[in-house]
């Protein structure tokens, strides 16, 4: 019994001290693994996030599709992105009224649109004032009607339309007057007292008249000066009436130096005609009337100008009664004359 009990003794000690041995052993144990654990697990946590980072750039939204899908994809690295991303301030938008040189100088955006638009309103009136001067300075021309009202009169008469038209090459032997020296005359050209219009209708030579001084059977500065560049030798003038009284009519005819003198003058009548023209013949038979309507237009006959100038005694506008067409090509016949100068040249047409 005594042999027993003291086995059972050493058994319990034996024991105890196993106890306390395995107990102290587990300690140290439980004390170096958890002390290399939290180092390992906080090792692979940031190996893990470089990892996950890796794959996420590679696949783009499809390996963010997929974490959200996957427990291996949906640890604590993609909620730390997604808190990171929360908590990010949004910038605010630059202002469309930012301009590198004002923000400088301090301005606010505001300060700085204001000052835009004071700049672009002053532009804009600079602009009008600039342009106004600009019209103003193009209209100083004013038709020389005015400034020869009192030599013509103030209703003196002006043909208002005009048309003029180049010398055909029939007249191309008449191109120099060096050919064709010999002076026009007063009977050569208004030698027949009547033109013909229609069988009914004739045109009567009411005045006649041949200046061996260009300026004394026109007017208008502009007008002279271009008569007397072209070397203008001569101007006939004859006042034609109609024998129904409705139509007055003058035809003039300048003997110049050149066929080129002439298609210059003809065209540049086409803007000067309104403050330069042929001064009407007076007679007690037929007159233009003051302020009447009339037409002019101007042929270039070789070295010769033709102006045909056509209007209604009563100065009314024509009506689809009038047939200014045929009594304008009944004053033309005062050309014969240089018709028949061209024939004197270059022969009869065989």
């Amino acid at each position: 019994m005594d042999d027993l009990a003291e086995a059972a003794r050493t058994g319990r000690r034996g024991a105890a001290a196993d106890g306390g041995e395995q107990a102290r052993s587990g300690r140290r144990s439980v004390a170096a693994d958890g002390g290399e654990q939290p180092r390992s697990g906080r090792r692979s946590a940031v190996a893990g996030g470089d990892e996950q980072a890796d794959v996420f750039g590679a696949f783009g939204e499809s390996g963010a599709s997929r974490s959200s899908g996957d427990a291996g994809w949906s640890g604590e690295p993609a909620e730390s992105a997604a808190g990171s991303g929360s908590r990010k301030r949004r910038r605010t938008p630059r202002s469309d009224w930012q301009f590198p040189v004002l923000t400088e100088w301090g301005l606010r955006p505001e300060q700085q649109r204001l000052i835009v638009i004071i700049a672009t309103v002053i532009g804009v009136v600079a602009g009008a004032t600039g342009l106004v001067a600009t019209v103003g300075s193009l209209g100083d021309y004013a038709p020389e009607r005015e400034a020869n009202a009192a030599v013509l009169g103030p209703d003196a008469a002006l043909p208002m339309a005009y048309q003029g038209w180049s010398s055909p090459k029939l007249f191309a032997s008449l191109a120099d007057r060096a050919k064709d020296s010999k002076e026009l005359t007063e009977k050569e050209v208004f030698g027949q007292s009547e033109l013909a219009v229609s069988k009914k209708l004739t045109l009567k030579l009411a005045a006649k008249r041949l200046d061996a001084d260009c300026s004394a059977a026109l007017w208008g500065t502009t007008l002279l000066e271009k008569v007397s560049d072209a070397g203008c030798l001569q101007a006939a003038r004859g006042l034609y009436v109609s024998s129904d009284g409705r139509y007055v009519g003058q035809y003039t005819l300048l003997n110049l130096k050149d066929g080129q003198s002439a298609g210059e003058l003809v065209e540049s009548l086409k803007t000067l005609y309104r403050g330069g023209w042929a001064r009407p013949l007076t007679s007690s038979k037929a007159a233009f009337p003051a302020g009447g309507y009339s037409e002019g237009g101007g042929y270039a006959l070789g070295h010769y100008v033709g102006l045909v100038w056509l209007g209604k005694t009563d100065g009314l506008d024509p009506t689809a009664k009038d047939d200014f067409v045929s009594v304008t090509l009944a004053l033309r016949g005062a050309e014969k004359s240089v018709y028949r100068r061209v024939v004197a040249i270059t022969g009869p047409a065989s």
